[in-house]
């Protein structure tokens, strides 16, 4: 199976949600589960087959993010010497040329984009262009709302 880059945060964020659904969650559910059994018939027991169901939801969760953090590669974007080229992990800082404003981007992993805080998916269209491009260069790509064209202000490796 081919190994799937994440940043250094992501893959401590997966840990630390894996530790606190086994520590926590898990043994929380299985709680409720067994003071809903003490209530008697199963058949009715709505208590019951609601934590039944976040058991399920929990496991597998966790199963999932085992997956996923068997399959990483774990990129610490501080270590990479890119001499100004922007690769995955590194923060861009870039002036939109139509609207004339400046927005900052990171490139990270899939399971960790979040567009509203500026983490960009190494996948999505922006991230595809602004890759191998150094501070100057200008950069245009085809996005949902049409044609969008950028010039490269900065980029950092943090």
């Amino acid at each position: 199976m081919n190994k799937v880059p994440m940043t250094v945060r992501g893959a401590a964020l997966l840990r630390d949600e894996l530790k606190r659904l086994k520590s926590t969650d898990r043994p929380a559910v299985i709680q409720a589960i067994a003071e809903a059994r003490a209530h008697g018939d199963l058949k009715e027991n709505a208590e019951y087959h609601a934590a039944k169901e976040q058991q399920g939801f929990i496991e597998g969760r966790i199963k999932e993010i085992e997956g996923k953090l068997s399959n990483v590669q774990v990129i610490d974007v501080t270590t990479i010497d890119a001499k100004g080229r922007i690769v995955f992990g590194c923060t861009v800082e870039l002036l939109d040329v139509n609207a004339d404003q400046q927005i900052v981007y990171q490139i990270v992993g899939e399971d960790e984009s979040d567009i509203k805080t500026g983490l960009i998916s190494f996948s999505s269209p922006i991230a595809r262009a602004l890759i191998g491009k150094n501070k100057g260069d200008e950069v245009s790509f085809s996005a949902p709302g049409g044609e969008r064209e950028y010039e490269v202000i900065r980029v950092r490796y943090e």
